[in-house]
């Protein structure tokens, strides 16, 4: 009597799925631990930003007077323009130095996905930039006046929103890179694409300031991530393909 056939355990691939899956999360770490001690090893290049954050933000009480009523309302704007323009100096350098070296290329080459590895450049930018400026923003709220309720929901706007302006503006960022006089071109496709995180993120800040609610301008900022998420590391990762070919 004839064997019956032997069937396929479905469980034969699991350690091969298993093992390329942590290939890909050992990419994806190692390059964003890369990028964080490259961060730490160039202070410089953060503490730019982190002071002309500062400095921006401390001028206007300066120039505007004591006023507490003008300060509360300029607020909002103030500090979260000073944290879009402080995002926007750090951005050149989220791929010119790979791009310079040659490692760009190899990431290109690599057997992980370029947008996981993108993903993992623009989470290590804005813990170097922009989770930074979030963690100044209660402290420079105080020079303002806002009430303790207005600098947490500051605080958390720009939680929400400085990762945002870190993934559009690596977008941008693969778009200009290489070009003669980047910088500059940098800035003028970027700044449109940030108003809307402007509008909202302080426009949450105001509502607080005027004692009314503030978690639709939550929802919309959350919302504006996620989308953000899903789309801007395809964005920037098929930028990079288009400069490098």
């Amino acid at each position: 009597m004839p064997a019956p056939p032997a069937t396929a355990s479905p469980d034969v691939d699991a350690p091969g799925a298993a093992a390329h899956g942590s290939g890909l999360w050992m990419a994806v770490r190692s390059l964003f631990t890369r990028d964080l001690r490259l961060a730490l090893r160039r202070p410089s290049d953060t503490g730019a930003a982190l002071v002309f954050y500062v400095i921006v933000v401390s001028l206007f009480p300066l120039g505007v007077g004591s006023d507490p009523d003008v300060l509360r309302g300029l607020a909002p704007g103030v500090i979260w323009v000073a944290a879009l323009l402080a995002t926007m100096l750090s951005l050149p350098r989220l791929f010119a130095e790979d791009y310079r070296d040659g490692s760009l290329e190899q990431l290109l080459l690599a057997a992980t996905p370029l947008p996981l590895l993108v993903l993992s450049k623009i989470a290590a930018h804005w813990i170097s930039s922009g989770l930074l400026l979030a963690l100044l923003s209660p402290l420079l709220a105080l020079q303002f006046d806002l009430p303790a309720g207005a600098a947490w929901v500051l605080f958390v706007s720009l939680l929400l929103g400085a990762p945002l302006l870190s993934l559009v503006g690596a977008v941008i960022s693969a778009l200009t890179l290489g070009a003669r006089g980047g910088g500059v071109l940098l800035s003028l496709l970027v700044l449109p694409l940030y108003v809307p995180v402007l509008v909202f993120g302080s426009s949450a800040v105001h509502a607080a300031v005027s004692g009314l609610g503030v978690s639709a301008h939550y929802s919309l900022l959350g919302a504006m991530l996620v989308v953000g998420l899903a789309l801007a590391p395809w964005a920037a990762a098929a930028a990079l393909r288009i400069v490098l070919e």
